[in-house]
């Protein structure tokens, strides 16, 4: 069964600048960083079925990802609004607490991994 042929994907230097500075940054979420490589696998003309096998995701999220960035370029790529509640915490802040959780390491539990005795 032949499926629809795929949106072509042609990048600006500073639109592919941007997707795989987005892949390489340690401090960018999963789901971005997936969804930078789907378009940079799509614009050097890797197929649907060979990205979703690659990256070991769907060819529907395949599509979906390259066709919101054909649609919206490099905004496309953002998450949409969820339902429900707004947001009371901004980006920044999770960004802060994201970090240092993964660049500290509590008080109680360094000691522990030091060899050193804790006393209360």
């Amino acid at each position: 069964m032949a499926g629809r042929a795929a949106v072509c994907i042609e990048l600006t230097e500073a639109e592919r600048a941007a997707l795989a500075s987005r892949l390489r940054r340690r401090k960018v979420a999963r789901g971005d960083a997936m969804r930078a490589e789907i378009v940079l696998l799509a614009a050097d003309g890797v197929s649907n079925m060979a990205i979703a096998e690659r990256l070991g995701i769907t060819r529907v999220t395949v599509v979906t990802w390259r066709g919101r960035f054909a649609a919206k370029r490099l905004d496309g790529l953002l998450d949409e609004p969820r339902p429900g509640a707004p947001r009371t915490v901004s980006d920044e802040k999770v960004a802060e607490v994201v970090t240092a959780t993964l660049e500290t390491l509590p008080t109680r539990l360094s000691g522990i991994l030091c060899g050193t005795a804790l006393v209360r």
